[in-house]
């Protein structure tokens, strides 16, 4: 799986955003405004993300549950 990863500006809360590219490679856009511990910790629930295959699930509340439940 290739995952290609950029630092750039999001706006207010936003830590990380991954999009699913057209040919089944994921770019994660990560805050860069965020520590560097924070980032770590961004990238990781990103990846979680992508490991989960929460892109084929349409419920975002428990997509997000799900990836908080594995940080704990």
């Amino acid at each position: 799986m290739d995952v290609f990863v950029y630092m750039v500006p999001l706006p207010g809360k936003i830590k990380e955003c991954v999009t699913v590219n057209d040919d089944g490679t994921y770019t994660v856009f990560i805050k860069e405004s965020l520590s560097p511990a924070d980032r770590v910790r961004a990238l990781a629930h990103a990846k979680r993300h992508i490991e989960c295959l929460h892109f084929e699930g349409d419920n975002v509340q428990e997509i997000e549950k799900d990836a908080r439940k594995i940080e704990e």
